[in-house]
C-alpha cells in the first residue's frame, strides 16, 4: 500500500514562500533542500461516481499524480487512484484508510466492506486509495513469473533444499522485474506515505487524519516520521512491526497461527461434525499428520492442479485471520477429510495458483481498469513492498545458513506453520536493498496523540508489536489492548468501533491501557 509523501520544494524568495503559506499550501523548501514539487501540491481531485461491475452507487472516483521519482520529479509521474463516500453530516474533511497487506488494493476493499465505516461518515469524507503499484495504480506483476512469486509468498517453496529454493526466488525476481515497469524501482513505503501528503493537500485538508489497518499501521508511523507537523488524528488497528527483520517476523507469525489454530480446534471439537473429532490435542495432532501426507500424496484440485500440504496450510492461514471464518474454515476440512474435496479450501485461500498476467505493465503512470489489473498483482506487490522496505540483503551462502540455522526453531514455533513461514525468510533474494528509514527512523515522532489498537488473539499482527511500536513512537502512542480473537479489532469488536470512532469524530481518547473484553466482540 503506498501512499504519498510530501517533500516541496521552490527556489525563490521568502515572499514567494510566504505567498504560499497563505494560499494554503505547505512549505515549499529552497533549491538547496531538495526539488520543486509545488506542481503536485496545487492539484484539485476531479471526483466522477466510480464505473465497473458492482461498484455502490454512491462510491465516488478520483486521482492525484505524483512524481515517479521524488528525488527527480521531472522524470515521469504516476497515478494513483482514489475513492471516497461523502460526508453524510457536516464534514471535518477526510479520513484516508488504508486496509494492509501490503499490496492490498483500497478502492475494491472499500467498496465491498463500505458499511463498516459508514459511521465515520458522519464527520468525514471517508477516502481510500490504491497505492503505487497496487490495484489500479501501476500495478506490478511478475507475468510467466506468476507462479514462481505465489510460492515464495504462499510458502511452497521447499525450504528442505536452499539452494534450489533460491533459484527459484532468484527467477521470480527476474521475472517481476521484467513486468512491472518503471514504478518498481520506486515502490516502498517511504514513498507512498510521501504520496499520501500529496493526498492529503489535493483533498483540502491541513492535517492527515488517517485510519490504517496491518500494514497500514507501519504505512502511518512513517507518515507520522516525514510529517510530524501535517499529521491529524491517526489510528492503527492491528500494529505491525517497524524494527523486526524477516527472519524474526516470519517465526513471529508462525507462533501466532500456531496458537490462532490451536484456539480454533478448541473451539471446532466442542462440535459434533469437527473433522477431528472432540478432543483438542488429538485434533492437534491429526492436523499435522494431514499436512505431513498431503505434502507426501498430493491430491488432485480444480484444473488438474496438485493441493499439497502447503496449500492446505496457506487456507488454514487465511481462514485464521477473522473468528467468522472458523465456521466456513470447518465444514472445508471436513470436506477435504470425508470427502478428498478441495474447493472449499482453495476458495478460502483465494485459488491455490494464479493464472500468468496477461496485461502488459503501463509505462506512461496512467490509471489501469480494474479488469486490466493483473491477476497476481497481491503476491506481487506484497513482496516488491516488504522488499523495497527491508535493508538486509544476505548473500546466497548466508540465506542457505539461515535456513538451515532456523528450521528447528520455526517447526518449533509451529509444527504446521513453521515450513510455511521460512520460506518467506528468502522473499528479498535477488532484489536491490531496501532502505533503512523505517528501520532506524521512525521514532519519537512529536505528532498529536494517536490511538493503537492490539488484539490479544492476532494470527498476524500480536499483541507484543503494539506494546513495542507505541514504545518506539514515543509519548504519543496511547495503546488500546482489545482481548479477542482475530487479525484487527474493528470490524469485529463493537467495543473497538465504538473506541476509535469517539476518537476519530470527537477527539476522545481511552486512557492509554484501557481495554475491550472478549464478551464485546460482536
Amino acid at each position: 500500500m503506498l501512499s504519498v509523501h510530501q517533500r516541496c520544494a521552490f527556489a525563490g524568495a521568502a515572499t514567494a514562500t510566504l505567498a504560499l503559506l497563505a494560499a494554503g499550501l505547505p512549505a515549499v523548501a529552497t533549491a538547496a533542500d531538495g526539488p520543486d514539487l509545488s506542481r503536485f501540491y496545487r492539484q484539485k481531485i476531479k471526483w466522477t461516481a466510480c464505473e465497473g461491475e458492482g461498484m455502490p452507487k454512491d462510491l465516488q472516483c478520483g486521482k492525484v499524480t505524483v512524481p515517479l521519482d521524488y528525488a527527480r520529479p521531472s522524470e515521469g509521474t504516476l497515478d494513483v487512484a482514489m475513492a471516497r463516500y461523502r460526508a453524510t453530516g457536516k464534514s471535518r474533511g477526510s479520513v484516508l484508510l488504508n486496509f494492509g497487506g501490503p499490496g492490498g488494493a483500497g478502492i475494491s476493499q472499500l467498496a465491498l466492506g463500505g458499511k463498516d465505516f459508514m459511521s465515520l461518515t458522519n464527520g468525514y469524507d471517508v477516502v481510500t486509495f490504491d497505492p503505487r503499484g497496487v490495484g489500479q495504480s501501476s500495478p506490478v506483476s511478475c507475468g510467466e513469473g506468476a507462479d514462481e512469486a505465489t510460492e515464495v509468498v504462499g510458502g511452497t517453496v521447499d525450504s528442505s533444499n536452499p539452494q534450489a529454493a533460491l533459484k527459484v526466488v532468484k527467477k521470480a525476481a527476474d521475472l517481476c522485474a521484467k513486468h512491472s515497469g518503471p514504478v518498481l524501482p520506486h515502490i516502498g513505503t517511504v514513498n507512498a506515505s510521501r504520496d499520501m501528503d500529496v493526498m492529503r493537500q489535493a483533498l483540502g485538508d491541513k492535517k492527515l487524519n488517517y485510519f490504517g489497518f496491518s500494514y497500514g499501521s507501519r504505512l502511518g508511523a512513517v507518515y507520522a516520521s516525514q510529517f510530524p507537523k501535517k499529521t491529524g488524528r491517526l489510528v492503527f488497528d492491528g500494529v505491525d512491526t517497524l524494527t523486526e527483520p524477516l527472519t524474526e517476523q516470519g517465526l513471529v507469525a508462525a507462533e501466532g497461527q500456531q496458537t490462532a489454530l490451536e484456539d480454533f480446534l478448541t473451539w471446532c471439537t466442542k462440535d459434533v461434525a469437527c473433522p477431528f473429532g472432540q478432543d483438542p490435542r488429538s485434533a492437534r495432532e491429526q492436523v499435522v499428520r494431514l499436512v505431513d501426507s498431503l505434502d507426501q500424496d498430493p491430491v488432485l484440485a480444480d484444473f488438474g492442479q496438485q493441493f499439497s500440504g502447503q496449500d492446505l496450510v496457506g487456507a488454514i492461514s487465511q481462514a485464521l485471520y477473522s473468528r467468522e471464518m472458523w465456521p466456513t474454515l470447518e465444514q472445508a476440512l471436513n470436506q477435504l477429510v470425508q470427502d478428498g474435496e478441495t474447493r472449499g479450501l482453495t476458495q478460502l485461500s483465494g485459488g491455490i495458483a494464479f493464472p500468468h498476467a496477461a496485461a502488459a505493465a503501463r509505462r506512461d503512470g496512467g490509471l489501469v481498469d480494474e479488469q486490466d489489473i493483473p491477476i497476481d498483482n497481491l503476491p506481487a506487490a506484497l513482496m516488491a513492498i516488504n522488499c523495497a522496505d527491508d535493508p538486509d540483503r544476505p548473500t546466497a551462502e548466508q540465506a542457505t545458513k539461515d535456513i538451515v540455522k532456523l528450521r528447528a526453531a520455526y517447526e518449533e514455533a509451529s509444527p504446521v506453520f513453521g515450513r510455511y513461514r521460512l520460506t518467506q525468510v528468502l522473499m528479498c533474494y535477488g532484489r536491490p536493498k531496501g532502505t533503512d528509514y523505517i528501520r532506524d527512523k521512525v521514532r519519537d515522532v512529536h505528532t498529536p496523540k494517536m490511538l493503537l489498537v492490539g488484539t490479544r488473539g492476532d494470527p498476524a499482527t500480536p499483541y507484543r508489536w503494539t506494546l513495542e511500536t507505541a514504545k518506539r513512537l514515543g509519548s504519543s502512542a496511547v495503546v488500546l489492548d482489545n482481548k479477542g480473537e482475530g487479525h484487527t479489532g474493528y470490524t469485529s469488536s463493537k467495543c473497538v468501533h465504538q473506541k476509535v470512532d469517539d476518537f476519530l469524530l470527537y477527539g476522545s481518547l481511552p486512557d492509554s491501557g484501557s481495554s475491550c473484553g472478549p464478551d464485546d466482540d460482536s
